[in-house]
C-alpha cells in the first residue's frame, strides 16, 4: 500500500499525495473516494447541515474509524453512526478534520473527512 502524505489542508481542501479534493473524502484501505452524502441531506433540516449518517459509504471494514468534523468541528454525526460503531466493534475517533489526519498511516484505520465547516 502506498503511504498517505497529506501535503496541504486548508478549508474546503486538501491534497494527498499530489492529488486535490475539494469535497468530503472517504478512506478505505487507503482507497480515496468522495463521500456520498445524497441519503443523508434528508436529514438537513434537522441540523442545518447535512449530518453523517449510516446511510453513506462509511468505511466499517477497520479497527479504527477516524471521522473529521470539519475546520471547526462543524460536522453533525448521527447517534446511529456511533451505535453501529458499538456494534461493528471499531474503534471511532471524531475530531476536527486538521486534527484527524495526524492518524493517517495507523494500521487498519479507516476516515471519513470533512473539509469545510
Amino acid at each position: 500500500m502506498v503511504r498517505m502524505k497529506v501535503e496541504e489542508i486548508s478549508f474546503g481542501r486538501i491534497r494527498i499525495n499530489g492529488q486535490v479534493y475539494r469535497d468530503d473524502i472517504v478512506i478505505d484501505n487507503g482507497k480515496i473516494s468522495y463521500r456520498r452524502k445524497e441519503e443523508s441531506r434528508k436529514q438537513k433540516f434537522k441540523y442545518g447541515h447535512t449530518p453523517l449518517t449510516v446511510h453513506e459509504n462509511i468505511p466499517w471494514n477497520c479497527k479504527k474509524l477516524v471521522i473529521g468534523t470539519g475546520h471547526y468541528g462543524s460536522l453533525p454525526i448521527e447517534e446511529e453512526v456511533k451505535a453501529e460503531a458499538k456494534k461493528r466493534g471499531v474503534e471511532l475517533i471524531i475530531e476536527k478534520t486538521p486534527d484527524a489526519i495526524k492518524h493517517l498511516g495507523e494500521p487498519d484505520t479507516n476516515f471519513v473527512l470533512h473539509l469545510t465547516c
